[in-house]
């Protein structure tokens, strides 16, 4: 069985000890039930990873030894930014744990003029920070070794009103080119999703403006949580790590 792997949010280097933030503490102590001399993968986002052992544990403290550093990269050639309208409820753990399997490069939350979810201020740091850790268990359990950045949550018009030297492409139910008929991308992506209801026209309209194209992913209207995961696993088969 796999070593479980853990983030550190710092700089981590070979032959350290040190221990383990509180939270990964708790998981590896109280879910994983692991003891002094069991192994276990640490990374800290800048690429590549550590073997550790943990040395020593008490009710709350977990603090583990790192080997040599080991070059693992497991991230995707298509360098997609997934910038998702904010659906409802927990739907958008699910998006942003699913993506991070998929290798989004990174996540940008919206506020949309038909999004049920409203979030401002301390509300959204709160959410963002929640959003934040499902990113990292997300990087843990799929062997990812650079965390995607997840942006602050934006208004609509706010984001649009910012440059991209990215290409641009928005979702849009029976509309647009199709992905099979697009040339693989040259570099990164922006892939705009609008929450349930989709987009409004004035959205859509605005989108346009700023340089994003139409892309179809077939004949059936697919729900906001489900056509950014489709198009991420099909930008992977057509150009991505599905094809190694």
């Amino acid at each position: 069985m796999a070593s479980p792997r853990i983030f550190c949010d710092f700089r981590l280097g070979p032959g350290a000890q040190f221990p383990l933030p509180d939270d990964a503490a708790n998981h590896v102590g109280k879910a994983l039930r692991l003891r002094p001399g069991d192994a276990i993968v640490v990374f800290d986002g800048a690429g590549g990873e550590y073997d550790a052992v943990i040395q020593r544990m008490d009710r709350a403290r977990v603090e583990v030894k790192t080997g040599a550093w080991r070059e693992a990269d497991r991230e995707s050639p298509v360098a997609v930014g997934l910038v998702q309208g904010l659906p409802e409820a927990d739907k958008m753990d699910w998006i942003l744990q699913k993506s991070v399997e998929l290798g989004v490069a990174w996540i940008q939350p919206l506020v949309c003029e038909r999004s049920v979810v409203r979030l401002a201020g301390e509300r959204a740091a709160r959410r963002e920070a929640h959003w934040r850790r499902v990113v990292v268990a997300a990087c843990e359990q799929c062997g990812r070794n650079r965390v995607p950045e997840l942006r602050p949550t934006a208004a609509f018009r706010d984001w649009a009103a910012q440059p991209s030297a990215a290409a641009r492409w928005m979702l849009s139910p029976g509309v647009g080119e199709s992905l099979a008929g697009r040339e693989a991308p040259a570099g990164p992506v922006e892939l705009l999703v609008g929450p349930e209801g989709g987009l409004s026209e004035r959205e859509v309209d605005i989108a346009q403006t700023v340089g994003f194209q139409p892309l179809s992913l077939g004949p059936r209207v697919l729900r906001a949580e489900t056509a950014p995961l489709a198009a991420l696993a099909a930008m992977q088969a057509l150009w991505g790590d599905f094809r190694r």
